[in-house]
């Protein structure tokens, strides 16, 4: 005879499902929001008539896009925006494509 799973066990096969491609080998964030971020998120998604995570996922992808659309495929930008590690502009440098946004800082 099983035991039956506990919450933790249970959320645990959750996650490793979802991390392992059952699910289009989707990725986990956690963040934490402002307050009024989060309540602008829930306006808007519900606004849209869809899923905070979709409005959130439409959002990013559309910027990445623009981002992309700004750089040629074989350069040395389009080479950094790829990168793993963080890009960090030094000082005095100039802006380049993958900045972001104004309306994000």
């Amino acid at each position: 005879m099983t035991t039956a799973k506990t919450t933790a066990e249970r959320q645990a096969a959750y996650r490793a499902r979802q991390a392992c491609g059952a699910n289009d080998g989707q990725k986990r964030v956690n963040l934490w929001l402002s307050t009024g971020c989060a309540l602008a998120l829930a306006r808007l998604a519900r606004r849209h008539g869809i899923t905070q995570r979709e409005f959130v996922e439409k959002l990013v992808l559309a910027e990445d896009d623009k981002v992309l659309a700004t750089m040629a495929l074989d350069s040395t930008e389009w080479g950094a925006y790829f990168q793993v590690k963080p890009m960090r502009a030094k000082a005095g440098a100039t802006t380049h494509a993958g900045d972001m946004p104004s309306a994000l800082k």
